[in-house]
This record gives structure tokens, C-alpha cells and sequence, in this order.
């Protein structure tokens, strides 16, 4: 079984944020990066499913150079190979700009399983996997919980709204994208960090996919929120104040 997982980096968590000059995205030289969480559960899946079925994990990530760490920390938990697409100007590109080199490379392997994360911990966009589904042709669920394999097909565990998950059967080959908390997380071992320094890490350029960089949305403008304080004093009966109260905190704070 060929389990592509594809994984993207993303600014570390407690890093620093400060926009860039033209303010359209973070100023990326003076910041720590990190694999993003969703597909940290991914790649985990895909390595529960190999241990236990046999067969690849094959790390598929794009970006510049920097990426490199991201990609040898999957293969210091265990995946057997990489794909590193790349590309300077990954964070201009929209999701279908990604999900078309993502599919592009995936083409080429043959899968018989891809995985992703639900979505980025910067764009949070949760479309790639969408995407990548549509553009290979296979079938696809999302906000999986849990994953069967037997038989040449999957029964899958779908989280839904308020506490309800779905159960449902679907057949291989598929893409498939992964909740958060599906799992507990490995670390890389002091053996599989040797390891992984004698794995291959195939680098290719977008280019050479064929993929055109053409973008279908962009970025205008982001912005970091400013802070206000005001205070309101409610007036009437208590009944009345009670009233007012619930419905500020309902249509205009919004969290109730």
C-alpha cells in the first residue's frame, strides 16, 4: 500500500508575526517554521496504516529550501521517502495553484492513499485536499476520525457538527483529509533521525510539473486587528438590562 502524505510548513506557533512591507503576507526571514499540525496527524495515520497493512509513505511537501528540515523530520518518524517540490513563491500561490503541483507530483507516484491535513495553521484555507481530489479524479472525505482498511476499501469515521460523527465505506484509491487529535503523535527516535539522513529526497521544480503559477485569488491586504476598549452603561428595569445585555453579548460580542 503507497500512502502519499503531504505535508506543509508553516510558522512555528509562538514565533513573532510582523507583516511584510506591502502588508499582502508576514515578513518570513526572522521567524522559526514548523510542520503544520493537521498534517502532523496525517503523516502519523499513514504510518499506523504501513505498520499495519504494509508498504510506502512517501512525504510530499513544496516550498523553498527551508523546507528541508520539515521534510527530514517525516522521514526521522518513519516515512521511507520524500518529494520536495521547489518553489520561492509558494506563499503566493492559492490553493488550486497548489493542489495543481501537489497532484502533478502525485500523478507520477501512483497512490494508493493520499493524505492531508484538515487545513494550515496560516492560511486555513481547508481546500487542498478538496482540490487534489477533483483534480485526480478520486474520491474523497474530509474531517476523517478514523480509518479501515480491508478488502480494497476503507470504512472511515466523519466528525460532524455538535457531537455526531458519520460512519462510511470508500474505495481505494481516495484521498482522504485528517482531523486534528485523530491519533496520538510519535517522535522521531535518535535511530530514525540517522536513519533519515540516508533516505531519498527527490527536489524537483514546479516548473518542470507543468503547472502554470496563474492565480485564481489573491491576497489584498491582511492586517493585525486593533484593540479598543469602550464602555456602555445599560439603563431600565433589570428585566430590561437583562434583555439588553444578552443581546449585545449574542449580536455583537458573539459569544453567546
Amino acid at each position: 500500500m503507497k500512502i502519499v502524505v503531504c505535508l506543509k510548513q508553516v510558522p512555528a506557533r509562538d514565533a513573532v508575526l510582523r507583516l511584510n512591507a506591502t502588508g499582502t503576507w508576514i515578513q518570513e526571514t526572522d521567524i522559526n517554521f514548523e510542520i503544520n499540525e493537521p498534517d502532523i496527524y496525517a503523516l502519523e495515520e499513514a504510518l499506523r496504516l504501513k505498520e499495519k497493512h504494509g508498504g510506502e509513505v512517501v512525504v510530499l511537501s513544496m516550498g523553498p529550501q527551508r523546507v528541508k528540515p520539515t521534510i527530514k523530520e517525516a522521514l526521522a518518524k518513519g516515512a521511507d521517502r520524500a518529494i520536495h517540490i521547489l518553489d520561492d513563491n509558494f506563499s503566493q500561490l492559492d490553493p488550486l495553484g497548489s493542489a495543481k503541483a501537489l497532484a502533478a507530483a502525485i500523478r507520477k507516484e501512483k497512490a494508493d492513499l493520499v493524505l492531508t491535513g484538515l487545513q494550515s495553521d496560516d492560511h486555513g484555507f481547508g481546500q487542498t485536499g478538496v482540490l487534489l481530489a477533483a483534480l485526480l479524479d478520486l474520491p474523497h472525505a474530509t474531517i476523517i476520525m478514523a480509518i479501515e482498511v480491508a478488502d480494497g476499501k476503507m470504512k472511515l469515521k466523519r466528525e460532524l457538527e455538535a457531537g455526531w460523527f458519520q460512519h462510511i465505506e470508500c474505495p481505494l484509491p481516495a484521498v482522504l483529509s485528517i482531523q486534528s487529535g485523530i491519533n496520538k503523535v510519535r517522535y522521531a527516535t535518535l535511530k530514525g533521525i540517522m536513519l533519515a539522513k540516508k533516505k531519498e529526497i527527490a527536489a524537483i521544480s514546479r516548473e518542470s510539473l507543468g503547472v502554470s503559477a496563474e492565480a485564481t485569488q489573491k491576497i489584498e491586504k491582511i492586517y493585525v486587528p486593533t484593540k479598543t476598549k469602550q464602555t456602555e452603561f445599560l439603563t431600565g428595569t433589570p428585566k430590561e438590562i437583562a434583555t439588553k445585555l444578552v443581546e449585545k453579548l449574542k449580536f455583537e460580542a458573539r459569544v453567546i
